[in-house]
């Protein structure tokens, strides 16, 4: 009876076991995906590639995604979702503009220097071809909060006219340029460089320079 119940058990063990590693091999693949990605972007990246940097045998990706497409976008939802969490998390949506703008920029600065190849990855800007329903959906979602927030604080005479996508291309491409041009070897940032950036990004922002809403 203990042996007939022992070898009953075994199965959701063994199952067990193959998920862990199953799952185990997509985050190698995904990972490795995110980093080669970052460096040469979704067309200069082959599958072999991946393979070999996720240390898989040639042809392992298609039984866990069904093309490079499924891939990227896999990789674009998890590089997303990091983004996410670090803006919104524990963000006091209805503190005052000037103190939300501080934080929210200083949380962005945050994902950039701690998810440097996520940030990499997500600057590019030859995403949309290949992203899928559910990676829009994410896109948009992630958007979404910012653009109200900032289209509640033009309509209270906060901010200037300008459309909020304008504002979070702007201040989004702020700072990629300066993360990529650090990272390119041309200049060194300084703490003191962010606090300057923040300041001009919300200088040109605001109705009235040098404000303090």
């Amino acid at each position: 009876m203990k042996r007939s119940e022992a070898t009953a058990e075994a199965p959701p063990q063994s199952v067990s076991r193959l998920d862990e590693k199953r799952a185990d091999k997509t985050q190698r693949i995904v990972t490795a995906g995110l980093t080669l990605f970052a460096e040469r972007g979704f067309h200069g990246t082959s599958i072999p590639d991946i393979c070999k940097e996720a240390n898989v045998a040639a042809g392992t990706i298609y039984r866990y995604f069904e093309s490079k497409e499924a891939l990227v976008n896999a990789v674009f939802r998890a590089s997303k979702a990091r983004l996410r969490d670090c803006l919104f998390d524990g963000l006091d949506t209805k503190a005052a503009p000037r103190s939300l703008f501080r934080d929210f920029f200083w949380r962005l600065v945050a994902f950039a220097r701690s998810c440097p190849t996520d940030f990499a990855f997500l600057e590019m800007q030859d995403h949309i071809p290949y992203l899928d329903r559910e990676s829009r959906d994410l896109e948009i979602a992630v958007l979404a909060p910012i653009w109200l927030v900032l289209l509640e604080h033009r309509n209270n005479g906060v901010m200037k006219e300008v459309r909020p996508e304008i504002v979070i291309g702007m201040v989004w491409g702020a700072l990629v340029g300066l993360m990529k041009g650090e990272r390119m070897g041309y200049f060194k940032v300084t703490e003191q460089d962010l606090v300057d950036a923040e300041q001009a990004c919300w200088d040109g922002m605001i109705r009235r320079a040098g404000g303090t809403n």
